[in-house]
């Protein structure tokens, strides 16, 4: 029976996925409450400049830094999302906290998979070569590969240059791009485009045969703080204010 969405992996897999990036957003949302959403502290002179130069509600405003926290976490998850899609394709299969994130079954590729190019600092950079070429020396036959998903340029090169004042570079790691990566596995030129195509048709699928009970979870954050404003009297920033410098001076006048 032909698949609906793409062919590289199975209708059944791809919805699994779909279902797992639906829970963490769900888990992500239900988690800002009031106290996680304090947990970093706030910046309330960030926003108040927010609130006056782009001239935006206090509401808004905080339902958007809100949001902003949320996508910090959901972006994590975006990766476990490909590294999941990538690891349902004939050949391979994923890491699931085993060191690496794709493996080829026959041991023959070896990958760790960051959704953004710019999401590591040079000491992790470092890490990560040394880690791809202990794979790369372990396993003859091995490539190994640094995976950017969202990257600056479509490419495949092998990996080398000063990391930390450090020259590394080894014959068998290499630097991907994710469009090259999924047309690696798949044997498919464009196959990270039919994936981008496919997922709207999904994502509804999913939703419609889902259990929309499980989408009540909300944040309450900002209910929350609207709660305790109705008693302080304050508006909404000064009430995040006082409740996360309070100590400082001159605060508790708030």
């Amino acid at each position: 029976m032909k698949n609906k969405y793409v062919s590289f992996i199975s209708d059944d897999h791809l919805l699994d996925c779909i279902s797992n990036l639906h829970k963490a957003y769900l888990k992500a949302k239900s988690n800002i409450t009031k106290e996680n959403f304090y947990s970093n502290k706030v910046d309330t002179i960030k926003l108040t400049f927010d609130a006056k130069f782009n001239d935006i509600d206090e509401e808004n405003l905080i339902q958007s830094e809100v949001l902003r926290q949320i996508d910090k976490s959901t972006n994590n998850s975006i990766g476990t999302f490909h590294e999941q899609i990538l690891g349902g394709i004939r050949g391979f299969e994923a890491g699931n906290l085993k060191g690496y994130d794709i493996r080829a079954k026959d041991d023959t590729l070896f990958a760790d998979i960051k959704n953004k190019h710019n999401t590591m600092n040079s000491s992790a950079a470092e890490a990560l070569f040394q880690k791809l070429a202990r794979y790369a020396n372990d396993y003859k036959k091995a490539k190994c590969y640094w995976v950017q998903v969202l990257a600056k340029g479509s490419f495949c090169e092998l990996w080398s240059g000063d990391i930390n004042g450090k020259e590394y570079s080894h014959s068998r790691v290499y630097k991907i791009s994710g469009d090259r990566f999924y047309a690696l596995l798949t044997g498919q030129e464009d196959a990270m485009f039919k994936l981008y195509k496919a997922l709207p048709i999904a994502i509804n699928d999913y939703l419609n045969s889902s259990d929309q009970s499980e989408e009540i979870a909300k944040n309450s954050a900002l209910n929350e703080i609207k709660s305790e404003i109705k008693t302080s009297k304050r508006n909404i920033l000064d009430q995040i204010t006082f409740e996360n410098f309070s100590y400082y001076l001159g605060f508790n006048k708030l």
